[in-house]
């Protein structure tokens, strides 16, 4: 397949590969379940914007809350004649509020505490993230990657998110790196806690925020929809967190960004012998974004802007919801000093720049102390996990901060592609090695070991045109259909250890609190970002090649919930298994969780099967379609 053809070679507009008149298609994720149905094995499983809404919830113990959706053309449900908004009916374009909307209220800590309410409409929309239309999924009529609108949230001991789906495509939310402690069922992931919302209906989300403090975000849990939009920062304030002060408060969404539609990308990416004759090859980004706002070619000279007060300290929050690529952020002649990582402040250490895998956020403070002017906001994407060519791909997104001058002051037009040299003493990139918890201290003694294998290969190994799928421990997951885990209660009845339920639900059941390590090897030779849902883990160690017995580091091991897995590499993690529900654990990178890059921690099932789920969640699956 060309991939090449999704281009047109003058840097033109790209060519659509789904026009918003056209029928919808069925993605190859839901493909595959449809044909396959429940009782296949795992060699004949077949094939399974950044465009969001944000919403900022800012929380005193506060919290900023962001979303956006857009239509996925993903599942013959498309078709419902339950759609409110029509996809033979032209398209709104988005709305895209001013940028001082990215800015917390630094006065909510002192606010009284209250239960929230939100209403969202998710719909399809036509925007230009980067100068260039898409197809987009929005809330509100209003879009993340080119817009955040601020909503503060204070103190809450309840968020109540009532979302009605006016796709023609179900949607699930998922609220990343939350513990969803005794609601499992409001963690968002079809066919694991929840069916999808169908078209025309709503679910109303009602959880609280447990320990949780820091930077996060919450996206779209359902096919490939939150690489169409669906995505948000989530920033959760405590008066107590343990990092420095500062002054200001920034929330910076830096992403990779696709012109074409993600289901019209994964059919390139599951075509027989792969994109460019290559099985395996993710499709390459056009660009990207930064707070939605990127710069295509000839067709966008427009950026994010920041105007922050001189001589004070700014704590920005780095959070990258991308499909695929990890980007690394920096400002021109500024340090930075890292404070927080997945909501686990750390021991300060200054870096000039740091990369931010897929899911991945960090805080950092930076002060406005050198010379009053403007500077360039650079987020770079890493090339080099590019498996071939997308001419006309922009590599470097900047943005546009300043201080101590008028509004509308530019940087030095000569250093957007000539940035200034490093001086002398200069710390360099950040190396996660650096990351030490504040107040860290070694895990307890494990109680529960398990062993698996990451590995990207043909579902049937004699055959070439067998779909290109990913696998662990030989299972490549798939949806479940007209049901969940959770709601079906796999693995149950099985005693503590791992097992494979259809044929594609890997499922490890944990039936008493324990400390979970995980042993694993990535046999692929590409990085995996994964995250666990429900928990933070901690980062014992790695290495390259297969784990061979190597001892871990248990003196003030990192925690976190999102974590890069190299290529031909070992990795140790440990998490405190004390918290009920089926829990996913996936590779966030888009293109690989369609292809079953994905397992679940099924924990305490004697509690989880006690929970009291709204029955009306239960119905909606029987309305669901593939």
């Amino acid at each position: 397949m060309d991939y090449d053809s999704l281009y047109d070679k003058d840097h033109a507009s790209p060519v659509s590969p789904v026009s918003p008149t056209a029928p919808p298609r069925v993605s190859p994720w839901r493909r595959r379940m449809r044909l396959l149905g429940s009782t296949v094995t795992i060699l004949a499983i077949a094939g399974a914007a950044v465009a969001a809404v944000v919403v900022v919830l800012g929380l005193g113990l506060g919290l900023g809350l962001g979303l956006g959706l857009h239509h996925d053309h993903s599942s013959a449900s498309a078709a419902s004649t339950n759609a409110t908004n029509s996809t033979t009916m032209p398209l709104q374009r988005v709305q895209t509020p001013d940028s001082s909307t990215y800015f917390m209220d630094m006065t909510m800590q002192n606010q009284p505490p209250t239960t929230r309410y939100y209403d969202f409409v998710v719909e399809e929309r036509i925007g230009a993230p980067d100068g260039t239309e898409k197809d987009m999924l929005v809330v509100n009529g209003e879009s993340l990657p080119s817009h955040i609108s601020a909503v503060p949230l204070i103190h809450p001991p309840a968020i109540i998110v009532n979302v009605t789906n006016k796709m023609p495509n179900a949607t699930a939310i998922h609220w990343h790196g939350l513990y969803q402690r005794n609601t499992n069922f409001y963690d968002g992931t079809d066919g694991i806690t929840q069916c999808g919302i169908p078209p025309g209906e709503s679910m109303v989300y009602n959880f609280t925020f447990d320990d949780y403090v820091g930077s996060s975000w919450w996206h779209a849990h359902y096919d490939t929809q939150y690489s169409d939009g669906i995505v948000g920062g989530l920033v959760v304030h405590s008066q107590n967190e343990s990092v420095p002060q500062y002054d200001g408060d920034l929330l910076i969404l830096m992403s990779d960004l696709y012109h074409g539609f993600s289901t019209a990308l994964l059919n390139y990416y599951f075509t027989p012998g792969g994109i460019d004759g290559n099985p395996g090859n993710e499709p390459v980004p056009d660009g990207g974004t930064i707070n939605g706002v990127g710069q295509y070619g000839s067709y966008n000279s427009t950026f994010f802007n920041a105007t922050l007060e001189a001589n004070k300290t700014y704590r920005i929050r780095i959070v990258n919801p991308g499909s695929f690529v990890a980007l690394s952020f920096s400002v021109d002649n500024h340090t930075l000093t890292v404070i927080e990582a997945d909501g686990t402040p750390v021991e300060p250490f200054e870096v000039t720049s740091l990369s931010v895998a897929v899911a991945q956020r960090y805080s950092v403070l930076l002060t406005t102390n050198e010379t009053a002017g403007a500077y360039w906001m650079r987020a770079d994407l890493d090339q080099t996990a590019f498996t071939y060519n997308n001419p006309g791909c922009e590599t470097e997104i900047r943005g546009v901060l300043r201080y101590g001058v008028a509004n509308d002051t530019m940087p030095d037009i000569e250093l957007l592609d000539n940035p200034p040299a490093l001086p002398s003493g200069a710390p360099g990139a950040l190396n996660e090695s650096s990351l030490v918890p504040v107040g860290g201290g070694p895990t307890p003694d494990v109680t529960f070991s398990t062993y698996f294998t990451i590995s990207m290969e043909y579902a049937d190994v004699a055959n070439d045109d067998s779909p290109y799928l990913a696998f662990i421990n030989e299972t490549s997951w798939a949806p479940l259909t007209n049901t969940s885990s959770l709601f079906a209660h796999l693995g149950n009845d099985t005693t503590s250890g791992s097992a494979n339920w259809d044929g594609s639900q890997l499922i490890t059941t944990i039936d008493e609190v324990s400390t979970v390590e995980m042993i694993i090897d990535n046999l692929d030779d590409g990085d995996h970002p994964f995250h666990l849902h429900g928990y933070k883990f901690w980062v014992m160690g790695s290495g390259s090649g297969r784990w061979q017995g190597e001892s871990v580091n248990n003196t003030a091991p990192m925690l976190r919930d999102t974590v890069v897995i190299p290529t031909y590499s070992w990795m140790i993690l440990r998490f405190q298994a004390d918290n009920a529900g089926y829990w996913a654990f996936h590779c966030h990178i888009s293109w690989h969780m369609a292809a079953g890059l994905l397992f679940q921690f099924n924990v305490l099932p004697s509690v989880s099967q006690k929970f009291v789920i709204p029955q009306y969640m239960v119905d909606q699956c029987a309305q669901q379609t593939v």
